[in-house]
């Protein structure tokens, strides 16, 4: 399921299509691309079960396209701002010592 950069950050509801229509589904904050959440019981109905299986939603975060003048103004003040501590914003960038801290901590 495609989902909007602000809504993967910020988190949010996004409808996501299911057998039987469509359901909504609540994005934590600081989501990132290939994550995945399980929507019970709407998915798949097995041969010798009565009952539905689960949906595993994938996400992945679109990044924005033809920006105007102002976005674009908007996301340069927003990367300045997350540069002074990259590690802290970004979970790829931090050390094993940070890394150790969060699986413990």
């Amino acid at each position: 399921m495609p989902i909007s950069f602000s809504t993967a950050a910020l988190g949010g509801e996004i409808e996501v299509p299911t057998l039987d229509g469509s359901a909504k589904m609540k994005i934590p904050a600081e989501t990132q691309t290939g994550g995945v959440f399980r929507l019970r019981g709407k998915g798949i109905k097995p041969l010798r079960s009565s009952e539905h299986g689960d949906l595993m939603v994938h996400v992945v975060v679109e990044t924005p396209v033809k920006l105007t003048s102002r976005q674009k103004e908007l996301l340069r003040e927003f990367e300045e701002s997350t540069q002074a501590d990259a590690g802290k914003h970004s979970p790829k960038n931090k050390s094993w010592v940070d890394k150790a801290k969060d699986f413990f901590g």
